[in-house]
C-alpha cells in the first residue's frame, strides 16, 4: 500500500507516494540531496535547473553503467552455469 512521504530538496517540500519503507525513501531523498550537492560544488556557476539536469544525468549515468554490469554478470553466469550442466551431463 501506498504512503505519503514529505521529502525535502533542494529547500523545496515535496510530497511523494510510495510503497518502499520509510528508510528507503530517506535513503532516496539523501541519495539525490547529495547528488545534487555534488554538481554544486563543482559548477557553483550553473542555475538551479541546469544543476538539477546534471545531476539527474550523473544518476542515470551511474544506473545505466550498473544496469550493464549486472546484465554481463548474469550473462557470464549463464555461460558458467552452462557449462557445468554439460560437465554434469558428461560425467553421467
Amino acid at each position: 500500500m501506498k504512503k505519503r512521504f514529505s521529502i525535502r530538496i533542494l529547500g523545496q517540500e515535496l510530497s511523494v507516494l510510495s510503497d518502499a519503507r520509510d528508510d528507503h525513501v530517506a535513503d532516496v531523498e539523501r541519495y539525490v540531496s547529495d547528488k545534487i550537492e555534488e554538481v554544486k560544488k563543482t559548477s557553483a556557476d550553473q542555475t538551479t535547473l541546469n544543476i538539477i539536469i546534471l545531476a539527474a544525468l550523473n544518476i542515470a549515468d551511474e544506473y545505466l553503467r550498473l544496469k550493464g554490469e549486472k546484465e554481463d554478470f548474469y550473462k557470464e553466469l549463464e555461460i558458467k552455469s552452462e557449462k557445468l550442466i554439460q560437465f554434469i551431463e558428461e560425467r553421467q
